[in-house]
């Protein structure tokens, strides 16, 4: 069975006539006719009651025309959805992210390539940035949004455009402001108060960049880090210091995760920075892919990042 076979009976069963099928067709009535019978042997069934006056459909023609009229509607969309593909505007893109970029520019990021793009299924993975760059080294997925390593060790098959560059800030039980157990100076937290607390951090395996940003902030003011807990995942920590377990430093995107019991606040002196970007293998120019990495590179997007994220 070929497509040609399945359009020759779309025809006879439109026109319920030989010839008039044939003429349709720009081909004579007797191969049309020998088409036929070679499918209704393939099928072992009939698809026509012929008389030497009319041709109508059998019930398993009739029954079986509908799924060739889709599968002929669907061999017609086939080009389309080609240059669909071809041009990056349908398809499927694959993108996993840190846990932190879900309050900062994960959310504008997918909303407008999502609107310039609505036909491209979107995947979305959480996972730590060590993982997303084992996962696109072995070949699976197709775009992380990470916190990179450092860039002498960031992996060669693998490029990487940074995005966002935020300061980070301490998340604080309340109570410990209530009770005096932290004091604030200017509605700042000094170096020496957060030294002098209990941190729960992200386990350097996980992220290690953020992980030595935190602890090399202690270690530039005379202290180190007393990590009371880890966790991989950023709603976990703030949960850790809601419950009073100890103090955190996170990106200030974060005050966009309100919890009951903490509050953020600005560190005096000069913060630690953190930044997060894309990466994606370097050889892959699936259409998709070179769209997002072009959106990310949009200034405009950018700017628009900028306004939502002002304080």
């Amino acid at each position: 069975m070929d497509i040609r076979q399945l359009r020759h009976f779309a025809a006879v069963a439109d026109t319920l006539h030989f010839g008039r099928a044939a003429d349709r067709l720009g081909m004579t009535q007797p191969p049309l006719s020998q088409s036929i019978m070679t499918l209704e042997r393939e099928l072992g069934a009939p698809l026509f009651v012929r008389t030497k006056r009319s041709v109508a459909l059998t019930p398993f023609g009739a029954e079986w025309l509908s799924h060739v009229r889709a599968a002929l509607d669907g061999v017609k969309a086939l080009p389309g959805i080609a240059h669909q593909l071809r041009d990056g505007t349908a398809g499927h893109l694959a993108l996993s992210f840190v846990s932190t970029a879900d309050y900062s520019i994960l959310p504008l990021l997918v909303r407008r390539y999502a609107s310039l793009f609505p036909n491209v299924e979107i995947s979305l993975t959480e996972a730590t940035s060590n993982v997303q760059i084992a996962n696109l080294l072995e070949g699976n997925g197709h775009v992380g949004l990470v916190i990179p390593p450092p860039s002498a060790a960031f992996p060669k098959p693998l490029s990487y455009l940074p995005l966002v560059s935020e300061p980070l800030v301490a998340a604080v039980p309340e109570s410990w402001l209530a009770d005096g157990t932290l004091s604030l100076a200017a509605d700042r937290l000094a170096p020496e108060s957060v030294v002098g607390a209990p941190l729960i951090i992200f386990p350097r395996q996980s992220a290690p960049a953020f992980h030595d940003l935190v602890t090399e902030y202690y270690a530039a003011h005379g202290g180190q880090a007393r990590i009371a807990q880890e966790a991989i995942q950023m709603q976990t920590i703030i949960s850790l210091v809601s419950a009073g377990m100890g103090i955190a430093l996170v990106p200030a995107s974060l005050r966009n995760l309100a919890r009951t019991g903490v509050s953020y606040i600005d560190l005096a002196g000069p913060a630690p920075i953190l930044e997060t970007g894309i990466t994606w293998r370097t050889g892959d120019t699936t259409p998709t892919i070179e769209r997002f990495v072009n959106i990310a590179r949009d200034a405009e997007m950018m700017m628009l990042y900028q306004r939502a994220t002002a304080i």
